[in-house]
């Protein structure tokens, strides 16, 4: 790097959680960010969640490099044992924090693609000492550009949803059906919201803490004066198993076990059917238009009148096509770190802590970190995030020791397995339930002071827990 890119700002996408960490992080490191966010608002991906409640604790949310910048302006941390709702998030620390670094934060700056000044992908010579390039759109439809030193993609996952087709493409005719398809976790707090899911039959297709919420909030409306007959088909592309409902009172993240719970609760009380070892196919209408799922293997559902596909996320990596980046061919996160999350081998909280090591590539400074990072395994939690960019600023600043060093601890429960995964349920229920068994802590690394991992994104924000 030149002298004179060593003074570029390092841009970072995304002024979510992660993004705003990793900017605060740089500055505790004498390094200037430069933060764009598509949207209008800090956390406009966490405002798309905003009725949902999180199942971590302030506490447990909120990063310490952050908490340094927003405590000279008189910013009181919410109480610590509380759940905060994703609007509260937003509101309470993102939006303040962004504040706090003002000019250095873009919005309605979405960015469009990613290079080495005067280099594509191809080019080899000098590659390393040119400065990287960053394409980026305004809401006014003008098109900028900037100059970076290096570049860190907190850009999340939540724009680019899986679709209800078992195969990972669209089912036939599923988006032909999407006005009675979503694939968010709905509002029913919102009047509008509630009359499209009251007195209906809905499908819910997915296994994991989305997919507990959205059975628990139409379990709960059922109940209701104004919901009765109000009715879910849970379909899983597995089969029910021990560990099918999570880690349940033993999850050391307790609103998280409670979710599970919640879930099997409406499956008991009859407001759930659930419909196991079905991968949707096709998407049919009956005579009155509504939607009748097919499955792979021929079987054809019940008619329904809303669908709620909760299938987990993916990377939307079309705006870094002009770098090198090393991704594993399954899960699309970085080569180093796909061993250590992915849902075939992992579950629950055995991800190891991890920082710069695992999460660089071919192409030299460039990161993607929180969500992002982890491509399509779902098992994300916030507070890892805020340990990677922590790694990652030290490594910038050139404090290599620290960058290595590890500070987090983990809980080894809650969510077991992936969506998608063809799992055994006899060899899991004969090892007690697998990881969800019983709770323990993995604490990974040199003995530092550490900070407790068990800040998750939300229910609603991935496929299989956090």
């Amino acid at each position: 790097m030149s002298e004179n890119t060593a003074e570029l700002p390092v841009v970072v996408i995304g002024a979510g959680p992660a993004g705003l960490a990793a900017a605060a992080h740089l500055i505790d490191r004498d390094i200037t960010p430069l933060v764009l966010e598509a949207g209008p608002l800090a956390g406009a991906a966490v405002r798309e969640w905003a009725h949902v409640r999180l199942f971590s604790r302030w506490g447990e949310l909120v990063d310490p490099a952050a908490e340094k910048l927003l405590a000279p302006t008189g910013w009181v941390k919410p109480a610590e044992d509380t759940y905060p709702s994703g609007g509260d998030w937003a509101e309470r620390y993102l939006q303040p924090l962004a504040d706090v670094l003002g000019e250095q934060v873009r919005y309605d700056a979405r960015v469009t693609g990613v290079s080495r000044s005067g280099r594509d992908r191809i080019v080899d010579a000098d590659r390393d000492a040119q400065p990287f390039v960053v394409h980026y759109g305004t809401a006014d439809g003008r098109e900028q550009r900037v100059l970076a030193r290096a570049v860190i993609d907190a850009s999340g996952t939540w724009s680019t949803p899986g679709p209800a087709g078992g195969s990972g493409l669209a089912a036939l005719g599923e988006k032909a059906a999407a006005d009675r398809i979503t694939y968010r976790v709905p509002d029913l707090k919102d009047p509008a919201v509630r009359a499209r899911y009251a007195g209906k039959r809905t499908a819910v297709i997915g296994s994991g803490a989305s997919a507990f919420t959205a059975l628990a909030l139409l379990a709960d409306l059922a109940t209701s004066v104004d919901g009765r007959g109000t009715h879910a088909t849970w379909i899983l592309r597995r089969g029910i198993s021990g560990s099918t409902f999570g880690g349940g009172e033993a999850d050391q993240l307790p609103a998280r076990g409670a979710l599970g719970l919640a879930a099997k609760a409406a499956v008991d009380g009859g407001h759930a059917d659930a419909v196991t070892g079905f991968r949707t196919d096709a998407f049919e209408r009956d005579g009155k238009g509504r939607p009748v799922l097919v499955g792979e293997d021929g079987r054809r559902l019940d008619p329904v009148d809303e669908v709620i596909v909760l299938t987990g996320f993916r990377p939307d990596l079309s705006f870094l096509d002009e770098l090198r980046l090393g991704l594993d061919e399954r899960l699309q996160a970085p080569v180093e770190l796909a061993p250590l999350i992915d849902p075939n081998q992992h579950s629950c909280g055995t991800v190891y802590p991890h920082g710069v090591n695992e999460l660089s590539h071919p192409e030299k400074d460039v990161y993607l970190v929180g969500m992002k990072s982890y491509g399509r395994a779902p098992t994300f939690l916030a507070m890892t995030g805020y340990e990677q960019v922590r790694s990652i600023a030290a490594h910038l600043a050139g404090d290599h020791e620290a960058a290595e060093r590890v500070e987090l601890t983990l809980p080894e429960t809650g969510v077991c397995g992936g969506a998608g995964l063809f799992d055994e349920p006899v060899a899991v229920e004969e090892t007690g339930g697998g990881c969800c068994a019983a709770p323990a802590t993995l604490t990974i690394g040199a003995a530092t002071a550490t900070a407790t991992a068990t800040a998750p994104a939300p229910a609603s924000a991935t496929s299989g827990g956090c």
